[in-house]
């Protein structure tokens, strides 16, 4: 179990939608210091909130903010990127994959050492696109799907650490990112609340809202997810029935 009360937290993406709302839920439940990360300089009136410039495809911005942090128990790798195509374009699929994968890769190995230290948590921000394709936007649900994956591996990797790590799962939430879908969404507060939840009640895969919530008993007993476990038992060295 993690808890917020009193933690040092940081959230990529930070500057609107699901990133902002992670930090004003943080905020409110107690996090001790939470630090913004975002492409462009962030204001915030909580005196808690430390900025970082981060865009979490520059390795540079990447080793700076580090230096910036002393120490953390909760990383939310929330910075994405979503635009609609048709897979004609490689250069689409790989923008994706940069920010997606790449990026949550790039800053979780970063921080690893002090989320190692503080027995702490990562938390990928990610969507229901990653179990399937979402229509008209096939490289973000290629790269969300690889975002799990790598949420997994990590998973198997980093539990002997006592860090554990957290997939959210969120369907279509009201944001700048979504704003031409015109589906039922979710707020971005809600979500963040939801995560949170998840996060401290300690749930590996989280469905912070009405739509993912719906798939959330299958997963939990579904053949992926009992193959996981299967799996990461053999790296245990256990034995597996």
């Amino acid at each position: 179990m993690t808890s917020i009360n009193n933690a040092t937290v940081l959230v990529t993406g930070a500057n609107r939608g699901i990133g902002r709302a992670l930090v004003d839920e943080s905020l409110h439940r107690g996090a001790a210091r939470v630090y913004a990360g975002t492409r462009r300089p962030l204001t915030h009136p909580d005196e808690r909130v430390v900025p970082l410039v981060l865009d979490v495809t520059d390795d540079a911005q990447i080793r700076a903010a580090h230096q910036h942090v002393e120490s953390l128990d909760i990383l939310f790798n929330n910075a994405g990127v979503a635009r609609q195509d048709d897979l004609s374009v490689r250069a689409s699929i790989q923008a994706h994959l940069d920010v997606n994968v790449f990026g949550t890769y790039a800053v979780t190995q970063a921080f690893r050492s002090l989320l190692t230290q503080s027995h702490g948590a990562v938390v990928n921000v990610l969507s229901i696109g990653a179990l399937a394709p979402i229509p008209g936007l096939p490289a973000y649900s290629i790269s969300k799907a690889a975002a799990f994956s790598l949420t997994q591996s990590l998973r198997a990797l980093l539990t002997d650490c006592g860090v554990h790590v957290h997939a959210a799962l969120a369907g279509p939430v009201d944001t700048d990112m979504t704003r031409d879908l015109d589906v039922p969404k979710a707020s971005a507060e809600s979500v963040a609340r939801a995560i949170l939840d998840g996060v401290e009640n300690g749930e590996e895969e989280i469905f912070p809202d009405p739509m993912s919530a719906a798939f959330a008993p299958s997963w939990h007993t579904g053949a992926a997810k009992i193959l996981e476990r299967a799996n990461a038992a053999l790296v245990a060295g256990q034995d597996v029935a």
